[in-house]
C-alpha cells in the first residue's frame, strides 16, 4: 500500500528543541542568577536537561499531569519547597526566554515544500496540544498540517501503538498508508513500525547503529526514500 501521508514528530525533528531549550535556560539563569547548588552554568544546564527527561517520562507514564511535571522540574532543579504558584511563575519566566529562541531546522521548510503536493501531513507529539499548536503557529507552519495529535489529550503516548493509530484516524488513513518521521529510534521509528506505519528514524546527530531501522540523517533524504516506499527496512547507506 503506497504512502499517502507523513506523520511528523515535532521537537528535535522539525523544530530545533534542544538548541532552543539550552539557549532559553542559559538566558533565564543569567537573569535569575545561578542557584548556589551549581558550580557552573554548564552543570546547571546539564541537570535541567536530565530533570526534563525524568519528569517527561513521569508525565508519559501518567504519574503527573502537564503542569505538574513543569512544577516538579522547577522544585527539583532549585532544591526548594515551592508552592504551585511559585514554581509555575519560575517556569513561566523561563518559558519566555525559551520561546524567544524557537526556530525550525534549516531543512524543515525546503522538505515540507518538496512534499507538499504528493503527501498529506500531520503531527503526533508526546506533548500537549495547546503547547504544540502555539509552537507551530509562532513558527509559521501550522497550516502545513491537517491535524496535530498530542499525548496530553490522548491519554497515551508514543511508542504505544494507540497513539500512532489515533493520528492515522485523524487523517482517515490506514497505518500502512502513513510514514512516521521522528528523532527517537525506539519511541518514534520502532514504535511506528510496530504500529504498522513506515517508521523512519531521523538521526541528525549520526549516532548510527540500529540496522533494523530505516534511518536518515537529514530531511533531504526523505523524499527519495518515500518515493522508493520500502516497507521492509532500508540499508544503513541512507545515513
Amino acid at each position: 500500500m503506497a504512502t499517502r501521508a507523513v506523520l511528523w514528530d515535532l521537537d528535535d525533528t522539525l523544530f530545533d528543541y534542544a538548541s532552543a531549550a539550552r539557549r532559553g535556560m542559559h538566558v533565564h539563569l543569567e537573569a535569575e542568577g545561578l542557584p548556589a547548588a551549581y558550580a557552573s552554568m554548564e552543570q546547571a544546564l546539564t541537570t535541567w536537561d536530565e530533570l526534563t527527561a525524568y519528569h517527561w517520562a513521569r508525565f508519559a507514564a501518567g504519574e503527573t499531569d502537564w503542569q505538574g511535571q513543569r512544577r516538579d522540574r522547577v522544585r527539583a532543579f532549585l532544591g526548594a519547597e515551592l508552592s504551585d504558584s511559585e514554581a509555575q511563575a519560575w517556569f513561566e519566566r523561563h518559558l519566555a526566554h525559551y520561546e524567544a529562541a524557537w526556530s525550525l531546522f534549516p531543512d524543515t521548510l525546503p522538505v515540507l515544500d518538496l512534499l507538499a503536493d504528493g503527501y498529506r501531513h500531520a503531527v503526533l507529539s508526546n506533548s500537549s496540544l495547546h503547547h504544540q499548536e502555539r509552537k507551530l503557529e509562532v513558527l509559521g507552519v501550522r497550516d502545513r498540517f491537517e491535524a496535530v495529535v498530542c499525548a496530553a489529550e490522548l491519554g497515551i503516548s508514543k511508542p504505544d501503538a494507540g497513539a500512532f493509530h489515533a493520528a492515522c484516524e485523524a487523517l482517515g488513513l490506514a497505518p500502512q498508508e502513513v510514514a512516521y518521521v521522528g528523532d527517537q529510534p525506539d519511541i518514534d521509528a520502532r514504535g511506528a513500525g510496530e504500529a504498522g506505519l513506515l517508521g523512519i528514524w531521523l538521526d541528525r546527530n549520526q549516532v548510527g547503529g540500529r540496522p533494523e531501522l530505516i534511518r536518515i540523517t537529514g530531511l533531504e533524504e526523505l523524499p527519495p526514500l518515500l518515493r522508493r516506499d520500502t516497507r521492509f527496512g532500508a540499508p544503513d547507506t541512507f545515513g
